[in-house]
């Protein structure tokens, strides 16, 4: 059955159209159940939904019915979304899926948190019990993958986003976030994925301040910080070691004299002082003093920029990885679609050898000699086997019949140094013996 990556990303439609298809956790398990259960031809399902991506993997028949339910199923008519839709199938699917999970389909090369979606998104298509054999199978070479390509490239070890660098650069100074108390100065987008960075560090104390306090609290509660109040900074800021700021202000809000103050409460313990704001809202003379460590969103932009070229110069290794992968779970698949023809072969070859057997033991009990049963039984399993493929060959046009003799070697395991015997004419039969060379092994 093929297998099917259809969706949308954010390489192909824009947030618009990306959040109609999202699939919140609570629903996940219920639309893979109605998907499995309610669209013909669908055996196998799983959802990959966050903020860049919809995506569905699916063992399916055709991928057409599956687009129909999820559009259907989102509230979208298909002409206004089928701009925005991609399908790939077998092995460009796979391909996708192992650069999805490897971070180099992500819009931030080689970031790690889709690794953690993506096991998100098998572990619910498991509990929905919409995961079989095919798809299993599947996602385990794709955490490999996934795994092999983080740990043999370079393709996550720089930081490539500016609340990243903002860490980055604390450390330096104060070593671990979890040693660090750190402020955060408005409360924009900005600010709020600084502080998401900065909390995954688990640091001492964290706080946010602003002048409207129930902006500040929106992003502080989720994260366990306090909140303070803008007027109030002064006091407030030589309690904390690492200051990231980030306003709408014209002005500067923190000034030279009131960074002074502060480092002599602080007695001299340093500051790291992060200005993520555009027009800047520290004085740049701060940037001079002995104990404080002031850095730009110019600063931050290049060390964001030299992360990005580490990571597009592992991305070539990467891309190889990825496809030496891609090739021996193809390689697989195609072994795995003969186990039928082995079986039928082995079926039709076990009934011969039944038959001939009955025929020898019917002939022993007759009293005829065991040695003249034995020659009989040899050459009878001999003849009905090779009767199929000898007249086939003989029928055969010329086209195929190359291309079947090609195979013969490997398929009967003969001596290509040995030539094949004269033709003795058209009095040859289709039951005549042919020798055969012992095979060296069976394969199978």
């Amino acid at each position: 059955m093929p297998f099917y990556a259809l969706g949308l990303n954010h390489h192909s439609a824009p947030i618009a159209i990306r959040e109609r298809f999202a699939f919140d956790a609570q629903r996940v398990a219920p639309a893979l159940q109605e998907l499995c259960g309610g669209v013909a031809g669908v055996s196998e399902a799983a959802i990959l939904s966050t903020c860049n991506r919809t995506e569905l993997y699916v063992a399916a028949r055709e991928a057409e019915p599956v687009v129909a339910w999820l559009t259907a199923r989102q509230g979208t008519p298909l002409p206004e979304v089928a701009p925005h839709l991609f399908t790939y199938i077998d092995q460009a699917a796979v391909r996708h899926v192992f650069r999805v999970a490897s971070g180099l389909d992500s819009m931030v090369l080689g970031e790690a948190q889709i690794l953690g979606q993506f096991k998100d998104a098998v572990r619910a298509a498991q509990a929905a019990g919409t995961l079989g054999k095919h798809l299993h199978k599947l996602f385990q070479h794709t955490l490999a993958v996934a795994k092999e390509v983080r740990s043999g490239t370079a393709i996550g070890a720089n930081v490539v986003s500016m609340a990243a660098a903002a860490v980055k650069l604390s450390e330096r100074v104060f070593g671990p976030v979890s040693e660090q108390r750190v402020l955060f100065v408005g409360a924009g987008e900005m600010i709020e994925l600084c502080a998401t960075h900065f909390a995954a560090g688990r640091p001492r104390r964290m706080m946010v301040v602003n002048r409207t306090l129930a902006r500040a609290e929106a992003i502080a509660q989720p994260l366990g910080a306090g909140v303070g109040r803008l007027e109030d900074l002064p006091d407030i800021l030589p309690e904390f070691d690492t200051i990231v700021s980030s306003t709408a202000s014209p002005l500067p809000l923190i000034g030279l004299g009131m960074v002074e103050r502060a480092l002599k409460k602080r007695r001299r313990r340093p500051f790291v002082m992060v200005d993520l704001a555009v027009p800047r809202d520290v004085e740049p003379e701060v940037g001079e003093l002995d104990d404080v460590f002031l850095y730009t969103v110019d600063d931050l932009a290049q060390i964001v920029q030299a992360g990005l070229a580490s990571r597009q110069q592992a991305l070539v290794a990467a891309e190889r990885i990825v496809e030496e992968r891609v090739a021996e779970f193809m390689a697989w698949v195609r072994s795995r679609e003969i186990v039928p023809w082995i079986r039928r072969l082995r079926e039709r070859a076990d009934a011969l050898r039944e038959a001939e057997l009955q025929r020898a033991l019917r002939r022993l009990h007759g009293g005829e000699s065991p040695e003249a049963v034995l020659m009989a039984l040899s050459h009878g399993l001999m003849n009905k086997w090779l009767h199929a493929p000898t007249r086939f060959l003989q029928e055969a046009g010329d086209a195929e019949r190359e291309a079947l003799l090609a195979a013969l070697p490997r398929l009967f395991a003969l001596e290509e140094s040995t030539p094949p015997a004269k033709d003795k004419g058209e009095d040859a039969t289709q039951e005549e013996s042919l020798p055969l060379a012992v095979p060296r092994g069976e394969r199978g």
